[in-house]
């Protein structure tokens, strides 16, 4: 599972969950493969993330890669910063683990970098 991904996963679907955003990470194995730099992409994805869980994600699998807390309002000009962000989103995949709801505290598995998000019929609002 890309950081990117997980930017946007939420657990409010379960029965007794507001919000179930930001799911908690927790990775036993990390992997990085890179990927075509493509700077145009990570400038229009950027204004979309929750930047805070993307930091937050980040830091708890071991991988900030020196990204700032705030973003510059000029970032489409600072290459470094889009090189950053672009390895962070694309370059880094959660293979293993699993993701808990802030909420509940629901554990959805990561296995082979696919977070499994299937709930049963009774788990469902």
């Amino acid at each position: 599972m890309k950081l990117i991904t997980h930017n946007m996963l939420t657990s409010k679907c379960l029965k007794g969950v507001r919000t179930g955003y930001p799911l908690a990470i927790t990775a036993t194995v990390v992997k990085v493969s890179e990927v075509d730099y493509k700077p145009e992409f990570i400038s229009r994805i950027i204004p979309k993330l929750d930047w805070e869980v993307l930091l937050k994600a980040a830091d708890s699998i071991g991988h900030n890669e020196g990204l700032p807390q705030t973003i510059d309002p000029k970032f489409e000009d600072n290459e470094e910063f889009l090189r950053k962000a672009h390895k962070v989103l694309l370059e880094v995949e959660v293979e293993e683990g699993y993701l808990t709801c802030p909420e509940s505290g629901r554990q959805f598995p990561i296995t082979k970098g696919i977070p499994n998000m299937l709930l049963t019929e009774a788990e469902v609002q």
